[in-house]
């Protein structure tokens, strides 16, 4: 009874936020939602604008995927050197060269058309996906160091700022440009995350530490990891696919006005905002459950893909109450998958004799992001490739490929895992003899 007594405040204290937990928090979810409101302001009208000054559709595609190129490999060498540059040192300057470039971004329609308003919109996206990269793997790092206990959870939840930044992207930035011209929009968002800069630089902690050398190569060779990476891929390379893909679909099939096309891509942003912190807080409650979340949530995105033209093998009409339903579900789907995808890579490194700190997180981090950058780069690329030549219907079933085969790769590694570990155990614990000996000894007498 009197070791009862102090277990109850305890548990209490352990389920309320520390003010450092709140204040990383708040640090976090301002990144999520500047860092996706500056990606997602520039579909409504800058390819339009970009035209005027000379870049072809093609230009235009490859500003957009530079970003992702650059924030690949960024991520990659940025997570290899968390440490020596420090977390807090890193967030804070990505938040502060976002800003920058965002306000640049908006002068670009002063330069000359042609070579050079192209050669500066590259070198302005370029820093741009760096700056991103920086405070994206800064925050993973420093989330993961913050809770240890429930980052699924945490990071489920501020998805929901993910997911208001690009949905209030597009339709913001459209207003502004409509109202006031192409410059305001850019200025006003970059002035904004510079706002936030000073702020962020008061509420974060410092959460650095010793330097620690930790294998990139090492962890990302772990089948496991593997296997995870191409989860990440599959996931992004499916929302890229929708990016250059969908609103041409919708105005084709539906013969809906622009202004509803932002509205009929909500569903899949909502039901992915509004799932992810449950999805959070069953991975973190039950964690043998983020296997299954990862195989199913894999099986139900390559599903719903297939199910979005729909195929033509299907011979069923596209319907835009089908066609929502269908976005639905894959917003829940890829929640399914993107959510217990960051603690599982982290648990298998522990598994697999990493040391737990800063350095591990920064490695996991840079290696979410770059795997995730691989795959925007792929999905709009492919993507618009495969829409061109055979049409959405077919173009959105082939794109499901990418986690069907996901979804099949980690339910075959899960299996094979746990045939290894009951055999293993069944190695180290053989079955106890004593009854049969006991039962002999008596037949005996």
């Amino acid at each position: 009874m009197e070791g009862d007594v102090p277990e109850a405040p305890s548990e209490v204290e352990s389920r309320r936020l520390t003010r450092e937990q709140l204040y990383t928090m708040v640090a976090a979810a301002s990144i999520n939602f500047s860092s996706m409101i500056c990606y997602s302001i520039l579909g409504p009208f800058f390819p339009t604008e970009a035209g005027k000054k000379g870049a072809s559709n093609t230009v235009v595609g490859m500003i957009f995927g530079c970003f992702a190129v650059v924030n690949f490999l960024s991520s990659l060498i940025l997570g290899n050197y968390l440490t020596e540059i420090g977390t807090k040192f890193m967030f804070v300057s990505g938040m502060f060269v976002s800003g920058c470039v965002t306000i640049l971004f908006g002068m670009l329609d002063k330069a000359p058309s042609g070579p050079v308003f192209i050669g500066l919109c590259f070198l302005v996206r370029a820093m741009d996906a760096l700056s991103f990269a920086a405070a994206m793997t800064a925050s993973f790092s420093i989330l993961a160091k913050a809770f240890p206990n429930n980052l699924a959870t945490v990071l489920g939840s501020l998805e929901i700022f993910t997911g208001l930044g690009l949905v209030l992207g597009p339709p913001l930035g459209g207003f502004f440009y409509q109202s006031f011209g192409y410059e305001v929009p850019f200025i006003t968002l970059g002035c904004v995350v510079l706002v936030l800069v000073p702020v962020n630089m008061c509420l974060l902690p410092q959460y650095d530490s010793i330097p620690r050398k930790e294998s990139f190569w090492k962890l990302i060779l772990l089948p496991k990891v593997l296997v995870l990476c191409l989860t990440i891929f599959s996931l992004s390379t499916c929302l890229g696919f929708l990016d250059p893909t969908i609103s041409l679909f919708i105005l084709k099939a539906f013969k809906l006005p622009a202004g509803y096309v932002g509205l009929v891509f909500l569903g899949l942003a909502l039901s992915y905002s509004l799932s992810s912190p449950l999805l959070g807080l069953l991975s973190d409650k039950r964690p043998y459950l983020r296997k299954w979340l990862l195989v199913s949530g894999g099986l139900l995105t390559a599903v719903c893909y297939f199910m979005l033209g729909p195929a033509p093998v299907l011979h069923i009409e596209s319907q835009l109450w089908m066609f929502v339903l269908v976005l639905v579900l894959i917003g829940f789907s890829l929640g399914m998958c993107a959510i217990p995808v960051f603690p599982e890579i982290l648990q298998c490194a522990y598994e697999n004799g990493f040391e737990e700190g800063l350095s591990l997180l920064g490695l996991t981090s840079g290696l979410f992001n770059a795997m995730w950058s691989l795959g925007a780069f792929v999905g709009p690329t492919l993507g618009g490739f495969l829409n061109e030549k055979l049409g959405f219907e077919w173009a959105s079933a082939i794109q499901g490929g990418w986690p069907l085969l996901s979804g099949l790769a980690t339910g075959v590694f899960y299996i094979i895992e746990a045939t290894r570990k009951s055999s293993s155990s069944i190695l180290q614990n053989p079955p106890d003899n004593n009854e049969e000996r006991t039962q002999l000894m008596g037949s005996e007498t």
